[in-house]
């Protein structure tokens, strides 16, 4: 019998997580509702939200990566999971900073191989135990991480068919102009 979770039963369903769970931070915005994990805890926590009765999250639809520049812990890992028996999602948040791996959570969810490799990619966010964590978006030459908010907007390189040659060529990008830090806090 599926039964849909409600605004009431969201809130209750936090309140049990934070029992089961060493929750840091528990959210409800608009029936979202996300919890916040340390790192150290996270394969601790979805196993448990994989395999207890009460929550089955069998099903990890998407894990992305934030850029928080100029703060504490630089980087945020999102589990976004689905209990499809209770009809329920429910978000997991990690903090890190930029040295902190992350373990891999393929043995429980195989999907997570392609999600983890894609943040990897574009973040640089490093998955402790992954088997096969190499690029996936970008060429395997690529240097960088190009969704984090310090990587420049025209890049390090530029690609090109050149006709005379026949043939794409890589050169190094070279701006006319320098990069300027612009300081808000005066009008002049």
């Amino acid at each position: 019998l599926m039964k849909s979770i409600n605004r009431k039963d969201t809130y209750q369903f936090l309140f049990n997580v934070q029992n089961v769970l060493p929750v840091i931070v528990s959210q409800n915005i608009k029936d979202e509702a996300s919890i916040v994990l340390s790192h150290t805890n996270l394969l601790l926590g979805l196993n448990v939200l994989k395999n207890h009765i009460n929550y089955q999250y069998n099903l990890l639809s998407c894990i992305s990566g934030v850029d928080l520049l100029h703060t504490t812990h630089r980087f945020a890992v999102i589990y976004d999971l689905l209990s499809v028996k209770f009809n329920s999602r429910l978000r997991v948040k990690v903090f890190l900073n930029e040295t902190t791996a992350v373990q891999s959570s393929i043995p429980f969810f195989v999907n997570a191989n392609w999600w983890e490799r894609e943040v990897w990619d574009m973040f640089g966010i490093y998955f402790q135990n992954h088997p096969d964590l190499r690029r996936i978006l970008t060429d395997y030459g690529f240097e960088g991480y190009p969704l984090r908010k310090d990587f420049p907007l025209t890049g390090y390189v530029e690609v090109k068919y050149d006709s005379i040659k026949k043939r794409v060529s890589v050169e190094s990008l070279e701006l006319s102009q320098e990069f300027r830090s612009f300081s808000y806090d005066t009008a002049w």
